[in-house]
């Protein structure tokens, strides 16, 4: 069984210690926390899990690498802190750890990562001989593996379209809810995940990883954008401040748009009714093939009582949790979705 450390013990880390302790080819042996209220704390209790697993968290950082684990999940958020969150990364690679995290995005299609994010992370691999894969749902799995696994059902294909229609208002971050996207926020407030060339740096590697799967050139990556404000206040969110939040990263083939990766976000189900809805009105992935046949598939998933939001994030975990296997075997490297399979699960599985 391969020693694996949990690193983070938020949304993405809760699941993550599960998934772990599920796996029967995973054996847990650390969990590494920020927090100080969270050290000493067992990983069963930080997980959700309702029983110890013997395990507690520490902040030691380096008396945890020094004992050479196979693998790292790093599941700390890179949504605000980019910089620290590499840095980790590329210490876990430097200590010889398959590293799989959903906290990179411009490494979601590592060939297309600016340098000064790539370069650093092929160091760490020479030196360390460790490997790292970056994927998440959406950016993830929900715009790479499921799309293209989808596409193979089409005779012929004019557009690709992958959405992501969610209520926000079961997002476990608060800050991110109303700084990041913006949500009751003034209309002239400009929210930073929508802000000009932000979409395509956070998506745009997804786009350019289906063209490459698919075998076309992209013309360029456009973006759009649009918002609507509450028409009513809704618990904490006003009247008037922003409501809901539709945005496109769009990939031109041919002067049109043929691979769209799309976003349809509210804070309530009575703003923008006009735009796309999810059948179970809280949340869902979605892809559609238009063409012949035009094909339409969509994923919902629920985690933590029924929490459409953990279940996405329970979902980008076992993508990663389950990689890690091929990863060990596979040469050290720095891999994306087109390398690493997606593998089938265990039947009844192995509930921790």
């Amino acid at each position: 069984m391969m020693s694996t450390v949990v690193w983070g013990t938020g949304n993405v880390g809760r699941a993550a210690i599960r998934a772990v302790a599920a796996h029967p080819g995973l054996k847990l042996s650390a969990v590494l926390v920020h927090d100080p209220d969270k050290v000493g704390r067992d990983a069963g209790e930080l997980g959700g899990l309702g029983h110890d697993l013997g395990i507690v968290a520490t902040d030691d950082v380096d008396a945890v690498l020094s004992a050479s684990p196979r693998a790292v999940v790093y599941a700390a958020s890179g949504d605000l802190r980019p910089d620290e969150a590499l840095a980790d990364v590329t210490r876990a690679i430097r200590a010889g750890a398959v590293v799989v995290t959903p906290s990179l995005y411009a490494l979601y299609d590592q060939r297309s990562a600016p340098p000064e994010l790539r370069e650093p992370v092929l160091a760490a691999i020479g030196d360390g001989g460790g490997s790292l894969f970056v994927s998440g749902i959406d950016p993830g799995w929900g715009n790479d593996v499921l799309p293209l696994l989808i596409s193979g059902l089409g005779t012929a294909i004019d557009v690709i379209r992958c959405q992501e229609i969610f209520d926000y208002s079961t997002y476990d971050q608060p800050d991110s809810v109303r700084y990041l996207v913006g949500m009751g926020q003034p209309m002239d407030y400009e929210p930073p995940m929508i802000a000009p060339t932000v979409p395509t740096m956070v998506w745009g590697g997804q786009v350019r990883l289906m063209a490459r799967a698919l075998g076309v050139e992209l013309d360029e990556i456009r973006e759009t954008r649009d918002r609507r404000p509450l028409d009513a206040t809704v618990g904490e969110f006003e009247a008037g401040t922003q409501g809901a939040v539709r945005f496109e990263v769009q990939g031109i083939v041919g002067g049109e748009p043929r691979i769209v990766i799309e976003h349809v976000t509210r804070i309530h189900p009575s703003c923008a009714p006009d735009w796309p809805t999810p059948p179970n009105g809280v949340g869902a992935h979605r892809v559609i093939i238009e063409g012949r046949p035009r094909i339409e598939v969509t994923v919902e998933a629920t985690d933590e009582g029924g929490n459409s939001s953990a279940g996405g994030n329970a979902t980008a975990v076992a993508r990663l949790v389950g990689a890690i296997a091929w990863l060990a075997e596979a040469e050290p490297g720095l891999y994306d979705a087109l390398d690493v399979p997606l593998n089938p699960g265990r039947l009844g599985g192995n509930r921790p």
